[in-house]
């Protein structure tokens, strides 16, 4: 049995002094406030639940840098695209497992517990499966026993190249599948997760409205009554335009009114959407999921958080594109899109209070909400993803109890972090990853392997 000594800890009512947390089959099984230390406690300053991150697709993170020069004309999120499609049609199963194990390393050592990782590369280029439909899936799973990091792995259904029911193209022929297929699959990754944790799990993620159409839709949400839904909706003005004009409604009025969204559904980004399809999103329990960085590097725009927030609606974190991993900077960047688009200061919070604790908070129950996790708080019985912060770092040692969300939102680096466990696993120490060198050594070859093919 595991124990860890906090000196601090932000339990579900707030903050407690002196915490012995005792760990159990990957829960949290006993929490005593006021504690005295035991010889052979984990001793941390300052423990926090640690987040989920909600919607990553790792095999991107490969391309950070690659994408910046502007080229002759306006670039955009599709001319973005069409970079990232010709990238991922030279990647192997062995490059997208290394790339993938780097990437959740890096999210392990920046805070994040778990991750929902949006998998919709599943066949060979051109579009031909494996001889085993779910390699790439296995491969993703590989790389999450690698690192320890939690995951919930959400096979992506793509089976259209646009709005209207275009043909797939193109990089989007690795995406494809029908129905049948589609379904087969999640059935065959379903069947591989006995090789990982019991934390793990396997949702199912619709691309977006412009990927399916209606009647597939319907079809693949009969066929999976239980586990995460998450789907790409209202990112981009075009894609608005386009299912508006294919569908009748915008894509979240659409969405609401023809698909049993609830709290077991994720919206990612949401970005586009008019006062009634905001108020209407909240209520309907689904979590939004953000990508603050992301949105921002493509040009997304701004997320109508001051809304949502009002009407109650949960919201968690996603490094989607993975150029920049970092919570702290997803924190902040939420908060400053809302600033600089209303000329205004601490925006995100009901009423009044700390933006950093409504910000973290938030995204620790949205988080685990979207993952299906028993996760996002302290507390007996919940799964143990639990973050441990160096409070005597210049960013943090000057602060309240109270301030300390703020510190580290607004003030500190990923830096701050010392230790991080996934459903109790001991993943990160002293700040760095266990198994960092062979990690990244394994990256290393990969790309190195992957720019030589030109």
């Amino acid at each position: 049995m595991t124990a860890i000594f906090a000196q601090r800890a932000y339990l579900g009512q707030g903050w407690a002094q002196n915490v012995r947390l005792t760990l159990s089959d990957q829960s949290i099984e006993t929490i005593e406030k006021d504690a005295v230390q035991s010889p052979n406690d984990i001793v941390v300053k300052t423990l926090l639940p640690a987040l989920a991150n909600l919607h990553s697709h790792s095999f991107q993170r490969a391309m950070a840098g690659m994408t910046e020069f502007r080229a002759a004309g306006r670039d955009s999120f599709w001319t973005w695209r069409d970079l990232m499609y010709r990238f991922l049609d030279r990647l192997t199963p062995d490059q997208i497992e290394d790339i993938a194990a780097l990437v959740f390393m890096e999210m392990q050592e920046a805070g994040y517990a778990s991750v929902g990782e949006f998998h919709y590369v599943h066949h060979q280029p051109g579009g031909t499966p494996y001889d085993d439909l779910a390699e790439l899936s296995k491969r993703i799973f590989t790389a999450a026993n690698q690192t320890g990091i939690g995951l919930t792995h959400l096979p992506v259904f793509y089976s259209y190249g646009g709005a209207g029911k275009k043909p797939l193209s193109g990089g989007q022929l690795r995406f494809g599948n029908d129905v049948e297929r589609f379904n087969r699959l999640v059935e065959e990754a379903q069947r591989a997760l006995v090789g990982l944790p019991a934390d793990a799990r396997v949702g199912i993620a619709p691309h977006s409205l412009r990927a399916t159409s209606p009647e597939d839709l319907t079809q693949v949400i009969a066929a999976h009554k239980d586990g995460p839904v998450h789907i790409h909706i209202s990112e981009q003005p075009k894609e608005v335009e386009e299912i508006e004009g294919w569908l009748g409604a915008r894509p979240v009025e659409w969405l609401l009114k023809n698909a049993p969204v609830d709290d077991r559904w994720c919206l990612i980004h949401a970005t586009h959407m008019t006062e009634t399809e905001t108020s209407n999103m909240a209520k309907s329990g689904a979590v939004a999921g953000l990508c603050p960085i992301t949105e921002s590097n493509l040009g997304d725009g701004p997320f109508n958080g001051v809304a949502y927030l009002n009407a109650g609606g949960a919201f968690g974190l996603g490094s989607d594109s993975n150029v920049r991993i970092s919570l702290t900077e997803e924190l902040r960047t939420l908060e400053y899109s809302q600033r600089l688009r209303d000329l205004a200061r601490n925006v995100l919070v009901v009423g009044e209070g700390s933006v950093g604790e409504t910000l973290y908070l938030g995204a620790a129950r949205g988080g685990a909400q979207a993952l299906g996790r028993n996760a996002g708080v302290i507390a007996e019985g919940r799964l143990a993803d639990l973050l441990a912060l160096d409070s005597d770092a210049p960013a943090l040692c000057t602060l309240t109890d109270a301030q300390i969300f703020d510190g580290l939102a607004f003030a500190a680096s990923d830096a701050v972090v010392t230790d991080l466990w996934s459903a109790g696993r001991h993943m990160v120490r002293q700040g760095q990853h266990i198994g960092r060198d062979d990690i990244v050594s394994r990256y290393r070859k990969a790309i190195t392997v992957l720019l030589a093919q030109g």
